[in-house]
C-alpha cells in the first residue's frame, strides 16, 4: 500500500522512544533507517547526533518524498535519503558507508517481504560485523514468524522488553499511537559461529 510510508505507525514511536533513551549512545553512530517512510525513528537519531541515512524503495517514490519532507520538516535537509529495494544489490547499497546500526520499525509487515529484508540486513551485518539491526514490529498474527529466516541467515534475535525503556504506555511522547497494539523490539545480530 502506498500510504504506508506516509503516516507515523505505532512501532516508530516505540523505536524513537528506545532511541531517545539510549541518545547519548549515539553522536557519532553511523545509522541507516530501512523502511523509513515518515522517517521518525532516523530523525530521531541525527537530532541525538548520528550521522543517518534514510531509505526507502526505490520503486516507492511518494514514501522517499515523504522521508525528505520529514528532513526539511525538523529541520535536516541535508539528511540523505536513497531508495534501497530490499533483495537486490543496487549500487546505492554496495556504495554504503560503514553502518554501526540499522533501524527499521514495522518492517516485518507483509510476510512475503521477510526475506528479502532479512537478505539486506545480513548483507549489511557482514560488511558492518558489530553492527546491530534494532526493530520494532506489530504482532499482527500468531502464524508469522522470522525465527526460520533467522536460522537461515545465520542471525540472532535478542528481544527487548518494552518496560526496560518506558514504552509500555497506553500513551507514549505525547501520543496515543501505541494505544492497545501488540508491539515487541528486537536487536538483530550475526550469530557466532558456535551458533549464538
Amino acid at each position: 500500500d502506498s500510504q504506508h510510508g506516509t503516516h507515523v505507525w505505532p512501532c516508530a514511536v516505540v523505536l524513537a522512544q528506545y532511541l531517545w533513551v539510549h541518545r547519548s549512545s549515539l553522536p557519532g553512530k553511523r545509522v541507516l533507517e530501512v523502511g523509513a517512510g515518515v522517517s521518525l525513528p532516523g530523525l530521531v537519531a541525527a537530532k541525538c547526533g548520528a550521522a543517518v541515512v534514510l531509505s526507502d524503495g526505490e520503486e516507492l517514490p511518494r514514501c522517499l518524498r515523504s522521508c525528505r519532507r520529514s528532513c526539511l520538516a525538523n529541520g535536516l535537509p541535508r539528511l540523505p535519503v536513497l531508495g534501497l529495494t530490499w533483495g537486490r544489490l543496487a549500487p546505492a547499497l554496495l556504495a554504503l558507508a560503514p553502518l554501526d546500526i540499522i533501524l527499521g520499525s514495522d518492517v516485518f509487515f507483509d510476510p512475503k517481504d521477510f526475506e528479502d529484508l532479512l537478505t539486506t540486513v545480513y548483507f549489511l551485518l557482514e560488511k558492518n560485523p558489530h553492527a546491530q539491526f534494532w526493530t520494532t514490529y506489530q504482532v499482527r498474527s500468531a502464524d508469522w514468524s522470522i525465527e526460520a529466516l533467522l536460522c537461515k541467515w545465520k542471525l540472532k534475535a535478542v528481544r527487548i522488553p518494552l518496560h526496560t525503556f518506558g514504552a509500555d504506555q497506553e500513551r507514549l511522547a505525547s501520543s496515543s499511537l501505541p494505544g492497545r497494539h501488540t508491539i515487541e523490539m528486537m536487536i538483530i545480530s550475526l550469530a557466532r559461529s558456535d551458533g549464538t
